[in-house]
Protein backbone atom coordinates (compact mmCIF):
# COMPACT_ATOMS: atom_id res chain seq x y z
CA UNK A 1 0.00 0.00 0.00
CA UNK A 2 1.16 3.57 -0.70
CA UNK A 3 3.14 5.08 2.16
CA UNK A 4 0.87 8.14 2.32
CA UNK A 5 -2.27 6.01 2.74
CA UNK A 6 -0.73 3.87 5.48
CA UNK A 7 0.44 6.97 7.36
CA UNK A 8 -3.04 8.48 7.13
CA UNK A 9 -4.67 5.30 8.40
CA UNK A 10 -2.15 5.06 11.24
CA UNK A 11 -2.76 8.65 12.38
CA UNK A 12 -6.52 8.01 12.34
CA UNK A 13 -5.89 4.88 14.43
CA UNK A 14 -3.95 6.93 17.01
CA UNK A 15 -6.72 9.49 17.29
CA UNK A 16 -9.83 7.33 17.18
CA UNK A 17 -8.86 3.94 18.59
CA UNK A 18 -5.98 4.76 20.94
CA UNK A 19 -7.29 8.15 22.08
CA UNK A 20 -3.88 9.81 21.69
CA UNK A 21 -3.73 13.51 22.52
CA UNK A 22 -3.60 16.20 19.86
CA UNK A 23 0.04 16.93 20.74
CA UNK A 24 1.02 13.26 20.49
CA UNK A 25 -0.62 12.90 17.08
CA UNK A 26 1.06 16.10 15.89
CA UNK A 27 4.44 14.68 16.92
CA UNK A 28 3.83 11.44 15.01
CA UNK A 29 2.63 13.41 11.98
CA UNK A 30 5.80 15.51 11.95
CA UNK A 31 8.14 12.52 12.27
CA UNK A 32 6.30 10.47 9.68
CA UNK A 33 6.28 13.40 7.25
CA UNK A 34 10.07 13.25 7.37
CA UNK A 35 9.92 9.50 6.81
CA UNK A 36 7.74 10.01 3.74
CA UNK A 37 10.15 12.68 2.47
CA UNK A 38 13.06 10.27 2.88
CA UNK A 39 11.26 7.38 1.17
CA UNK A 40 10.30 9.66 -1.72
CA UNK A 41 13.96 10.53 -2.21
CA UNK A 42 14.84 6.82 -2.18
CA UNK A 43 12.09 5.93 -4.61
CA UNK A 44 10.02 3.87 -2.19
CA UNK A 45 6.37 4.65 -3.01
CA UNK A 46 4.96 1.50 -1.38
CA UNK A 47 5.64 0.57 2.23
CA UNK A 48 6.07 -3.06 1.18
CA UNK A 49 9.18 -2.03 -0.77
CA UNK A 50 10.94 -0.69 2.34
CA UNK A 51 13.78 -2.81 3.69
CA UNK A 52 15.48 -2.86 7.08
CA UNK A 53 18.46 -1.14 5.45
CA UNK A 54 16.16 1.67 4.31
CA UNK A 55 14.92 2.25 7.87
CA UNK A 56 18.49 2.29 9.17
CA UNK A 57 19.44 4.73 6.41
CA UNK A 58 16.55 6.96 7.49
CA UNK A 59 18.03 7.22 10.98
CA UNK A 60 21.41 8.11 9.49
CA UNK A 61 19.76 10.67 7.20
CA UNK A 62 18.08 12.37 10.16
CA UNK A 63 21.32 12.45 12.12
CA UNK A 64 23.23 13.96 9.18
CA UNK A 65 20.58 16.53 8.24
CA UNK A 66 19.36 17.62 4.83
CA UNK A 67 18.45 20.74 2.91
CA UNK A 68 15.05 20.77 4.60
CA UNK A 69 16.07 20.11 8.21
CA UNK A 70 19.18 20.49 10.37
CA UNK A 71 20.96 17.47 11.85
CA UNK A 72 18.85 16.02 14.65
CA UNK A 73 20.04 15.05 18.11
CA UNK A 74 20.16 11.33 18.96
CA UNK A 75 17.07 11.71 21.16
CA UNK A 76 15.10 13.26 18.27
CA UNK A 77 16.25 10.52 15.90
CA UNK A 78 15.20 7.89 18.44
CA UNK A 79 11.75 9.49 18.73
CA UNK A 80 11.31 9.55 14.94
CA UNK A 81 12.50 5.95 14.65
CA UNK A 82 9.98 4.95 17.31
CA UNK A 83 7.23 6.54 15.22
CA UNK A 84 8.41 4.60 12.14
CA UNK A 85 8.44 1.33 14.08
CA UNK A 86 4.92 2.02 15.32
CA UNK A 87 3.81 2.69 11.73
CA UNK A 88 5.26 -0.59 10.46
CA UNK A 89 3.83 -2.53 13.42
CA UNK A 90 0.39 -1.05 12.69
CA UNK A 91 0.69 -2.05 9.02
CA UNK A 92 1.54 -5.65 9.98
CA UNK A 93 -1.27 -5.84 12.56
CA UNK A 94 -3.74 -4.55 9.97
CA UNK A 95 -2.58 -7.07 7.38
CA UNK A 96 -1.09 -4.42 5.12
CA UNK A 97 2.43 -5.83 5.42
CA UNK A 98 3.65 -9.39 5.79
CA UNK A 99 6.45 -8.53 8.19
CA UNK A 100 7.91 -5.62 10.14
CA UNK A 101 11.11 -4.45 8.44
CA UNK A 102 11.80 -1.83 11.15
CA UNK A 103 12.03 -4.19 14.13
CA UNK A 104 15.77 -4.76 14.07
CA UNK A 105 16.83 -1.13 13.66
CA UNK A 106 18.29 0.42 16.81
CA UNK A 107 18.28 4.16 17.52
CA UNK A 108 21.54 6.05 18.04
CA UNK A 109 22.76 6.17 21.61
CA UNK A 110 21.95 9.41 23.40
CA UNK A 111 23.43 10.73 26.58
CA UNK A 112 21.08 10.66 29.55
CA UNK A 113 19.53 14.07 30.09
CA UNK A 114 18.51 14.75 33.64
CA UNK A 115 15.31 16.73 34.26
CA UNK A 116 15.90 20.33 35.24
CA UNK A 117 14.45 21.13 38.67
CA UNK A 118 14.50 24.49 40.41
CA UNK A 119 15.85 24.79 43.96
CA UNK A 120 13.24 25.48 46.62
CA UNK A 121 14.06 29.17 46.97
CA UNK A 122 13.55 29.76 43.25
CA UNK A 123 10.27 27.82 43.28
CA UNK A 124 9.11 30.02 46.17
CA UNK A 125 10.10 33.16 44.27
CA UNK A 126 8.19 31.91 41.22
CA UNK A 127 5.07 31.14 43.24
CA UNK A 128 5.23 34.58 44.87
CA UNK A 129 5.71 36.45 41.59
CA UNK A 130 2.09 36.91 40.34
CA UNK A 131 0.35 40.16 41.30
CA UNK A 132 -2.66 38.74 43.14
CA UNK A 133 -4.35 42.14 43.27
CA UNK A 134 -5.38 41.56 39.63
CA UNK A 135 -7.60 38.86 38.06
CA UNK A 136 -4.78 37.74 35.76
CA UNK A 137 -2.41 37.50 38.71
CA UNK A 138 -4.91 35.38 40.64
CA UNK A 139 -5.17 33.05 37.65
CA UNK A 140 -1.41 32.79 37.27
CA UNK A 141 -0.96 32.16 40.99
CA UNK A 142 -3.55 29.35 40.94
CA UNK A 143 -2.01 27.75 37.87
CA UNK A 144 1.53 27.87 39.27
CA UNK A 145 0.46 26.52 42.66
CA UNK A 146 -1.35 23.62 41.00
CA UNK A 147 1.57 22.87 38.67
CA UNK A 148 4.00 22.63 41.55
CA UNK A 149 1.52 21.29 44.12
CA UNK A 150 0.27 18.36 42.01
CA UNK A 151 3.05 17.70 39.49
CA UNK A 152 0.50 17.99 36.70
CA UNK A 153 1.38 18.65 33.09
CA UNK A 154 0.33 22.04 31.72
CA UNK A 155 -1.96 20.32 29.22
CA UNK A 156 -3.74 18.45 32.01
CA UNK A 157 -4.51 21.64 33.94
CA UNK A 158 -5.70 23.78 31.04
CA UNK A 159 -8.05 20.93 30.09
CA UNK A 160 -9.85 21.11 33.44
CA UNK A 161 -13.35 22.54 33.82
CA UNK A 162 -14.75 24.31 36.87
CA UNK A 163 -16.88 21.26 37.66
CA UNK A 164 -13.69 19.23 38.01
CA UNK A 165 -12.55 21.21 41.05
CA UNK A 166 -15.70 22.38 42.84
CA UNK A 167 -15.60 19.38 45.20
CA UNK A 168 -12.23 20.53 46.57
CA UNK A 169 -13.85 23.45 48.43
CA UNK A 170 -15.98 21.26 50.72
CA UNK A 171 -14.00 18.01 50.77
CA UNK A 172 -10.70 18.68 52.58
CA UNK A 173 -9.24 15.27 51.76
CA UNK A 174 -10.48 15.08 48.19
CA UNK A 175 -8.01 14.73 45.34
CA UNK A 176 -7.95 16.16 41.84
CA UNK A 177 -8.74 13.87 38.94
CA UNK A 178 -6.33 14.31 36.03
CA UNK A 179 -6.15 12.64 32.64
CA UNK A 180 -2.65 12.07 31.34
CA UNK A 181 -1.25 10.59 28.16
CA UNK A 182 -3.63 8.20 26.48
CA UNK A 183 -6.41 9.50 28.75
CA UNK A 184 -4.92 7.55 31.65
CA UNK A 185 -6.70 8.69 34.81
CA UNK A 186 -5.08 9.39 38.17
CA UNK A 187 -6.08 11.11 41.41
CA UNK A 188 -3.59 13.49 43.01
CA UNK A 189 -3.85 15.21 46.41
CA UNK A 190 -4.12 19.00 46.52
CA UNK A 191 -2.35 20.90 49.30
CA UNK A 192 -3.63 23.88 51.26
CA UNK A 193 -1.62 26.47 49.29
CA UNK A 194 -2.96 25.28 45.95
CA UNK A 195 -6.50 25.09 47.35
CA UNK A 196 -6.32 28.66 48.66
CA UNK A 197 -4.96 29.99 45.36
CA UNK A 198 -7.61 28.08 43.42
CA UNK A 199 -10.39 29.40 45.65
CA UNK A 200 -9.18 32.99 45.25
CA UNK A 201 -9.12 32.56 41.48
CA UNK A 202 -12.64 31.10 41.35
CA UNK A 203 -14.16 33.70 43.69
CA UNK A 204 -12.36 36.91 42.66
CA UNK A 205 -10.40 36.31 39.48
CA UNK A 206 -12.32 34.17 37.03
CA UNK A 207 -15.64 36.07 37.28
CA UNK A 208 -13.81 39.34 36.55
CA UNK A 209 -12.19 37.93 33.39
CA UNK A 210 -15.52 36.52 32.22
CA UNK A 211 -17.26 39.89 32.43
CA UNK A 212 -18.16 41.03 28.95
CA UNK A 213 -17.10 37.73 27.37
CA UNK A 214 -19.26 36.40 24.57
CA UNK A 215 -21.02 33.25 25.70
CA UNK A 216 -19.86 31.10 28.56
CA UNK A 217 -17.20 28.47 29.01
CA UNK A 218 -16.84 25.62 31.50
CA UNK A 219 -13.04 26.04 31.43
CA UNK A 220 -11.31 26.41 34.78
CA UNK A 221 -8.55 28.65 33.43
CA UNK A 222 -9.52 31.37 30.97
CA UNK A 223 -7.69 34.14 29.12
CA UNK A 224 -8.51 37.84 29.12
CA UNK A 225 -11.13 37.27 26.40
CA UNK A 226 -12.98 34.74 28.53
CA UNK A 227 -11.97 31.71 26.44
CA UNK A 228 -10.15 28.60 27.63
CA UNK A 229 -6.47 29.24 28.31
CA UNK A 230 -4.35 27.42 25.74
CA UNK A 231 -1.29 25.33 26.50
CA UNK A 232 0.90 27.83 24.65
CA UNK A 233 -0.49 30.77 26.66
CA UNK A 234 -0.01 28.89 29.93
CA UNK A 235 3.59 28.13 28.96
CA UNK A 236 4.06 31.80 28.09
CA UNK A 237 2.77 33.01 31.45
CA UNK A 238 5.09 30.57 33.22
CA UNK A 239 8.08 32.13 31.44
CA UNK A 240 6.75 35.63 32.15
CA UNK A 241 6.42 34.95 35.86
CA UNK A 242 9.88 33.36 35.92
CA UNK A 243 11.27 36.60 34.48
CA UNK A 244 9.39 38.59 37.13
CA UNK A 245 10.89 36.35 39.81
CA UNK A 246 14.40 36.99 38.48
CA UNK A 247 15.01 33.34 37.64
CA UNK A 248 17.82 33.03 35.12
CA UNK A 249 17.83 29.24 34.90
CA UNK A 250 16.35 27.62 31.82
CA UNK A 251 12.59 27.21 32.24
CA UNK A 252 10.61 24.58 30.35
CA UNK A 253 6.94 23.56 30.29
CA UNK A 254 7.70 20.70 32.73
CA UNK A 255 10.01 22.65 35.08
CA UNK A 256 7.57 22.69 37.98
CA UNK A 257 6.61 19.06 37.34
CA UNK A 258 10.29 18.09 37.53
CA UNK A 259 10.72 20.21 40.66
CA UNK A 260 7.67 18.55 42.24
CA UNK A 261 9.14 15.08 41.70
CA UNK A 262 12.68 15.98 42.72
CA UNK A 263 11.63 17.74 45.91
CA UNK A 264 9.38 14.83 46.92
CA UNK A 265 12.25 12.39 46.55
CA UNK A 266 14.60 14.77 48.38
CA UNK A 267 12.06 14.74 51.21
CA UNK A 268 12.07 10.96 51.44
CA UNK A 269 9.09 9.99 49.28
CA UNK A 270 9.09 6.49 47.83
CA UNK A 271 9.79 6.42 44.10
CA UNK A 272 6.67 4.33 43.44
CA UNK A 273 4.49 6.93 45.15
CA UNK A 274 6.03 9.60 42.94
CA UNK A 275 5.41 7.34 39.94
CA UNK A 276 1.69 7.23 40.75
CA UNK A 277 1.51 10.98 41.34
CA UNK A 278 3.17 11.72 38.01
CA UNK A 279 1.12 9.14 36.13
CA UNK A 280 4.14 7.28 34.74
CA UNK A 281 3.34 3.86 33.29
CA UNK A 282 6.74 2.50 34.36
CA UNK A 283 8.76 3.15 37.49
CA UNK A 284 11.86 3.24 35.27
CA UNK A 285 10.67 6.59 33.91
CA UNK A 286 10.39 7.98 37.42
CA UNK A 287 13.75 6.64 38.54
CA UNK A 288 15.60 9.23 36.47
CA UNK A 289 14.65 11.71 39.21
CA UNK A 290 16.61 9.66 41.72
CA UNK A 291 19.71 10.49 39.68
CA UNK A 292 18.92 14.17 40.13
CA UNK A 293 18.74 13.83 43.89
CA UNK A 294 21.98 11.83 44.02
CA UNK A 295 23.68 14.57 42.03
CA UNK A 296 22.26 17.14 44.45
CA UNK A 297 23.61 15.18 47.41
CA UNK A 298 27.02 15.05 45.76
CA UNK A 299 27.02 18.83 45.23
CA UNK A 300 26.10 19.44 48.87
CA UNK A 301 28.79 17.03 50.02
CA UNK A 302 31.48 18.66 47.89
CA UNK A 303 30.43 22.12 49.06
CA UNK A 304 29.90 21.44 52.76
CA UNK A 305 32.29 18.70 53.85
CA UNK A 306 35.75 19.96 54.89
CA UNK A 307 37.53 16.91 53.47
CA UNK A 308 35.44 16.32 50.38
CA UNK A 309 38.06 17.64 47.95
Amino acid sequence: MAVQRVVGAFLDHLTVERGASEHTVAGYRRDLARYREFLDEWGRADLAEVTEADVAAFATWLRAGSERHPPLAPSSVARALSAVKSLHRFAVDDGLLADNRATGVSPPQAGRRLPKALPLDQVQALLDSPDVSTPVGLRDAALLELLYGTGARITELVSLDVDDVTHLAHEPDAGLRLFGKGRKERIVPVGSYARAALDAWLVRGRPALLQGARGSTPALFVNTRGARLSRQSAWGLLRQQADRAGITAEIGPHTLRHSFATHLLDGGADVRVVQELLGHASVATTQIYTLVTVEHLREVFLTAHPRAR
